[in-house]
């Protein structure tokens, strides 16, 4: 078999078609995300803890000399980096629970089955007299 005839096969199997939508809604669904986070919820957070930034916090562990940039220990980034990925947890997080509201509205509770009918009601009784007749053969 022929390299262009398997990957024929491997790209038209259902699966990788399946992957792709997956990825490309995912990327759709990653801007949403970041809209939702910069433009909704940045914006009052901001208001609110006063517009503070962490990024610029750093230790210096040696100076920098003759044009050297200095060694630092950027802790501030990191924990800029930390606030911003819990507030992108957070949004995702009401998303995701608005999409599960919406979904178990649209399941309905499963109906309770109708009543035996009167012939089923009928086979029931025979088919109990006829393991009461067996059992009483053994």
């Amino acid at each position: 078999m022929s390299l262009i005839t398997e990957f024929k096969e491997f790209a038209i199997k259902g699966n990788v078609a399946d992957m792709a939508v997956g990825i490309i809604i995912g990327g759709a669904f990653g801007k949403i995300v970041s809209s939702v986070v910069s433009d909704l919820l940045m914006p009052p957070l901001g208001f609110i803890i006063g517009g503070v930034n962490f990024s610029g916090l750093r230790l210096v562990l040696k100076e920098g000399e003759n044009g050297v940039a200095p060694v630092t220990l950027n802790y501030g980034a990191f924990l800029q980096t930390t606030f911003d990925f819990f507030i992108v947890a957070f949004a995702i997080f009401l998303v995701i629970k608005a999409m599960n509201s919406l979904r178990k509205s649209d399941e309905k509770a499963p109906a309770t089955p109708p009543p035996p009918t009167r012939e089923e009601l009928l086979l029931m009784e025979i088919r109990d007299a006829l393991k009461g007749s067996t059992a009483s053969r053994s």
